[in-house]
């Protein structure tokens, strides 16, 4: 049973971050640590006794699609009619539109809780708010008035409509063509793995879809972005007409069967109607806005399937008896968390659970600051690093959701192969994750090029200014703390030599940077969560010291610092090592030769 990790959360706002962060920034002066423990506390309710009941009924019975293209999800119906009455798809979006302006970082925190609550759930509401923040953007204002306001509100839900069959990640290939008819577009062509493409949860579906205007040029620079309703839209919202959109079909996949992944046709008859965004081949830039946001929104998947996978580990083993420990108090069996490598196996997912979450709401703690702050140079560099952080909250935090479902598993040993544990559908469920929205290698080489090679590192090293800056200011005593700033320091002086090494390579063996991109980006995230690990040990103490009366807890937190400076965080060292000499190794293979 999952249960929401309210103290962690509130742990990583308002201790580790702190509502100060936000100073400076006048949209969000009604925000406090108070009103951010009380959404919590709501939130938290709302996916336990929500969200959690559906999860393993959404994954054995699965969304149904008939052939009249209806798409339906046992239970999930009234469970989004209560999400959008409880006013949760409003949280972080525009008051002119009916949201409640609440910052990012208090949204992921939220977010992560309907993503381990029920991840094929969190999925529709997050496109949602991914169209919302594109249209919001670069909408004309008619647009705005017109879909805006029920898509906040949550009464329709929207989609992003990018892949076809023979363009995957390669958006240049994009055949879905768009025909001025007028004051709009008729748009005709397929569309696949468009998650809740179609569903009965909401009386209308707002597609965000990519296509080619008869004419543009070839390439990624002739593709621009239209609203494609699913049924027309009048003025004040007032639904009128099917428009020519017809649902397939739906995959069948490894998890999140409860999500439904379209096979989309645009214009089987006389074409979709559609609505021009912004100018004409900038659809690809204007798609980006949602991708970015969906890309930190797929990262904290990542670790809050690994809190769930977590929390049904520590159980199990804690309940499950084999075997006697080395060191037990009773004379024979005991429960298995007693045995040493079980332990290792949990506190490792622990200690990565906990620094991927902190890096993600940190890095939207940055967006918030680039959105809002009254100064121009903090909004310019806080969106340089927001920028920097996103490909690593995405791939990092996907691949540790991977490994910590899998040691999840591990931990039941035989029982968790065994579907009716419930162990194998977390690991079921986060696999995509790595891959939708861009794969590792893809966030890999947005941070190599777009965002370390194209400053020149400048962003990278004023983080990494700031991340020794503090490290150096924590004032040592418990050995956690000791242990947990050493390793870190070590890891920031490793990956700014890492980082120094690949700009070189970009210059004049670009190939060669690009082989050892994914490890840079791993040696990226396991540093700074050594430094996330280390202020909060840091934190943890003081507050001990204090007299905290949550002594269990913050006795949890030096553990697991203590823990990712002495199991995880050597591994920088081999990262770096592969980063500074791994590249020719595959640049340098013959292709035939694999």
């Amino acid at each position: 049973m999952y249960r929401a990790p309210i103290k962690d959360l509130t742990f990583v706002l308002n201790d580790l971050i702190g509502d100060a962060a936000l100073g400076g920034c006048a949209r969000f002066a009604d925000y406090s640590a108070e009103l951010g423990a009380s959404i919590l506390e709501e939130a938290g309710k709302f996916a336990e006794e929500v969200l959690v009941p559906l999860y393993r009924a959404g994954d054995t019975q699965g969304a149904r699609w008939t052939p009249e293209g209806v798409v339906s999800t046992p239970g999930f119906k009234a469970a989004y009619q209560a999400f959008a009455d409880g006013g949760w798809n409003q949280l972080a979006s525009d008051p002119e539109f009916g949201g409640q302006g609440m910052p990012r970082l208090l949204g992921t925190a939220v977010v992560e809780l309907w993503a381990g609550a029920n991840l094929a759930f969190k999925l529709c509401p997050m496109l949602t708010q991914g169209a919302i923040e594109a249209l919001d953007l670069c909408g004309t204002p008619d647009q705005k008035q017109r879909f805006l306001p029920k898509m906040v509100s949550g009464e329709w839900t929207g989609t992003m409509v990018l892949t076809e069959p023979q363009a995957g990640s390669d958006l240049g290939q994009i055949r879905t063509r768009a025909a001025p008819a007028g004051d709009h577009y008729r748009l005709f062509g397929q569309k696949i793995f468009i998650t809740w493409g179609e569903h009965d949860f909401t009386p209308n579906i707002i597609h965000m879809v990519l296509a080619r205007i008869d004419g543009a040029p070839a390439g990624t620079r002739g593709i621009s972005l239209f609203i494609v309703p699913k049924f027309l839209v009048g003025e004040g919202g007032a639904i009128g007409a099917r428009n020519d959109v017809q649902c397939l079909s739906i995959e069948h996949k490894l998890g999140i069967h409860a999500s439904p992944t379209c096979v989309m046709q645009f214009g089987a008859g006389a074409g979709a109607e559609g609505y021009l965004v912004g100018e004409p081949g900038r659809g690809l830039e204007y798609m980006f806005v949602m991708m970015n946001a969906a890309r930190l929104s797929v990262g904290l998947e990542g670790y809050a399937v690994a809190e769930r996978a977590y929390q049904q580990a520590a159980q199990w083993a804690r309940t499950r008896v084999q075997g006697r420990p080395p060191v037990a108090a009773t004379e024979g069996p005991a429960p298995i968390i007693h045995h040493p490598d079980v332990k290792r196996m949990l506190l490792t997912i622990k200690a990565n659970t906990e620094a991927m979450r902190a890096l993600a709401i940190y890095a939207a703690s940055q967006l918030d600051i680039a959105a809002a702050h009254a100064d121009e140079g903090r909004r310019a560099a806080a969106q340089a690093r927001g920028d920097l952080l996103i490909p690593v909250v995405k791939a990092w935090s996907t691949e540790g959701g991977i490994e910590s479902a899998s040691l999840g598993i591990q931990v039941h040993g035989g029982m968790g192969y065994i579907e009716e544990t419930g162990a194998a559908q977390a690991y079921r469920d986060v696999r995509i994750t790595a891959i939708y929205e861009g794969t590792t290698g893809i966030q890999a080489n947005d941070l190599l090029g777009r965002k370390i090679g194209r400053d020149r590192g400048a962003a990278m090293a004023a983080l990494l200014a700031d991340v020794a800056h503090e490290l150096e200011a924590i004032v040592e005593g418990d050995p956690a703390v000791q242990a947990a700033k050493r390793g870190a320091l070590e890891g920031v002086a490793e990956l700014a030599q890492a980082t120094k090494s690949l700009l070189g390579l970009l210059g004049n063996a670009q190939d060669r940077a690009l082989a050892v991109a994914v490890p840079y980006l791993k040696l990226t995230g396991t540093v700074l969560g050594g430094w996330l690990h280390a202020k909060s040990a840091a934190i943890a103490a003081r507050k001990l010291a204090a007299g905290s009366a949550d002594a269990d807890f913050l006795r949890g937190k030096l553990a697991t610092a203590r823990f990712y400076a002495e199991h995880i965080l050597p591994s920088a060292e081999a990262l770096a090592r592969v980063v500074q000499g791994g590249g020719a190794a595959v640049a340098e293979v013959d292709a035939t030769l694999i």
